[in-house]
C-alpha cells in the first residue's frame, strides 16, 4: 500500500502530547492524520490533517470514527475495545491489537499475565475492592509497606501510592486494585521493544529513570544506563520475552527493577510511545515515534542505536501553581549546551502536570546529567 501522499488514513485514537509527537513523524512522511480526543484543545490539534472531539471510551464514538480510517492506532491505553474488536473484525487494522490491550489495560490482569508466562514481577495481591485491603492487613494476608495501585485509569503518577499504614488508604477509590511488595532496588530501567507485522523486532538501549519521590513520575531519562553490560542484557532479554508473550505491533515500552541482587523484575508495560523514549528525538538514529510509525504499517524498521548520551528531564507544572501557563527561565537553558525544549501545547497548568520535556545531549553521560540537573533547577513551569 502507498501510504505517502496517498488516500490512506491513519487513526490516532488521543490527541495529547504522545499524539503530537507521533505527528511530527506523520508530517515528515505526508500521512494524513485524523485524530479523536476528548478536549478542543488538544495538543495534537494544530499538527493532524482532521480532528475529532469525543470520548475515547464510548462505543458508538470510537466505532465511528475508527470506519474512517485504514490503520488505527492509540497513544493512551484507556480507549473503548469493544469498538476495536468490531473495527477488526470488519478489516480496519488496529495496532496494538485488541488482544494486547486486554492484557494490557488492567493491572491486575496484566501481573497475573506475567505469572502465568514465567516473567519475573513483585509478588501482588488483587482485590475486587480497595476496602478488602484492612481485612486482609489484620489477618495477616499483607504487611507494610506496599504500593497499592488501581488496576484501571492510572496515568502519569495518578492511581499508584506507597501505603504505609491504614491511615495511607483513606481517600483512595474503592475500586478493583492491587497491592504489590515494595521491592528495594537499585535503579528503575526500561527497555523499548519494537514489533511489526513481517516479524521484525529491534530494541532500543535500556534506559535509567529518576522518579519525583512524591508525584511518582519520571524526572530524568538517562541513556544509556549507568548499569554494566550484564544486567543491560538481562534487561533487554526480560523485555524482549514480555514482547514475544504479548504479541504486540508497535512500540512496548517495559518498565523494569534492577534489585539490590542485580535481578530484573517487570513493574509495568506501555504499547505505545513512551515517557522513556522522549531522548530518542535527539539521540537516537531512529526515534520511538517515527518507529512506531513504521511499525504499525509494516514498514522496514529504522536503527535503535544512539549517536550520543542523552538525558531527558520532565518539565511539569510547579507546585502551587494552577492557570494559564508561564515557562520562566526558557532563554537561559536554551544557552546551556546540547539542550532542547518540547513544549506540549497544553495552555494550562497545575501542579505535577506534564507540560514539556528538555533532552540533554552529550558524548560524556556525566556531562549531560549535569547539565540536566541544572535545566531543572533553572526553568520552572508557572502560571500567570
Amino acid at each position: 500500500m502507498n501510504y505517502f501522499s496517498s488516500d490512506f488514513k491513519l487513526g490516532i485514537l488521543g490527541g495529547g502530547q504522545l499524539g503530537k509527537m507521533l505527528l511530527y513523524e506523520t508530517r515528515k512522511f505526508d500521512i494524513h492524520t485524523k485524530v479523536l480526543d476528548p478536549s478542543p484543545e488538544a495538543p495534537s490539534k494544530i499538527a493532524c490533517n482532521e480532528f475529532f472531539e469525543g470520548d475515547l471510551l464510548d462505543y458508538d464514538t470510537v466505532y465511528n470514527f475508527g470506519k474512517k480510517v485504514d490503520v488505527l492506532t492509540i497513544e493512551i491505553e484507556n480507549v473503548n475495545t469493544k469498538a476495536l474488536e468490531k473495527l477488526e473484525s470488519e478489516g480496519v487494522k488496529v495496532y496494538p491489537q485488541t488482544e494486547a490491550l486486554h492484557i494490557i489495560q488492567n493491572k491486575a490482569t496484566q501481573k497475573l499475565f506475567y505469572i502465568d508466562n514465567n516473567i519475573p514481577t513483585a509478588p501482588f495481591s488483587r482485590f475486587a475492592y480497595t476496602s478488602e485491603i484492612e481485612d486482609s492487613v489484620a489477618n495477616g494476608g499483607l504487611t507494610f509497606p506496599f504500593v497499592w495501585k488501581s488496576a484501571q485509569f492510572g496515568y502519569d503518577g495518578q492511581g499508584v501510592k506507597v501505603v504505609r499504614s491504614l491511615k495511607d488508604l483513606e481517600g483512595l477509590p474503592n475500586s478493583e486494585c492491587i497491592a504489590e511488595t515494595m521491592i528495594p532496588f537499585k535503579n528503575e530501567l526500561a527497555v523499548i521493544v519494537v514489533r511489526n507485522p513481517s516479524g521484525q523486532i529491534v530494541s532500543y538501549p535500556v534506559v535509567e529513570m529518576e522518579f519525583h519521590p512524591e508525584a511518582n513520575q519520571v524526572e530524568y531519562v538517562l541513556c544509556p544506563a549507568r548499569i554494566s553490560d550484564e544486567v543491560a542484557q538481562k534487561a533487554t532479554d526480560v523485555a524482549l520475552k514480555v514482547s514475544e508473550k504479548i504479541k504486540h505491533i508497535g512500540i512496548l515500552a517495559v518498565e523494569m527493577f534492577q534489585t539490590k541482587d542485580d535481578e530484573i523484575l517487570v513493574n509495568e508495560v506501555a504499547p505505545r510511545p513512551h515517557n522513556s523514549g522522549h531522548y530518542s528525538i535527539e539521540a537516537s538514529y531512529t526515534n520511538q515515534f517515527e518507529q512506531h510509525i513504521r511499525a504499525i504499517l509494516d514498514l522496514p524498521l529504522g536503527r535503535t542505536e544512539s549517536k550520543v548520551a542523552g538525558i531527558m528531564v520532565n518539565l511539569v507544572g510547579a507546585e502551587g501553581y494552577t492557570g494559564d501557563v508561564v515557562y520562566q527561565n526558557m532563554e537561559e537553558i536554551l544557552q546551556l549546551e546540547g539542550v532542547t525544549p518540547h513544549i506540549y501545547g497544553k495552555k494550562q497548568t497545575r501542579p505535577f502536570r506534564k507540560m514539556g520535556h528538555v533532552t540533554i545531549v552529550n558524548q560524556d553521560i556525566a556531562q549531560a546529567r549535569k547539565i540536566a540537573e541544572k535545566v531543572k533547577n533553572t526553568i520552572k513551569v508557572i502560571s500567570k
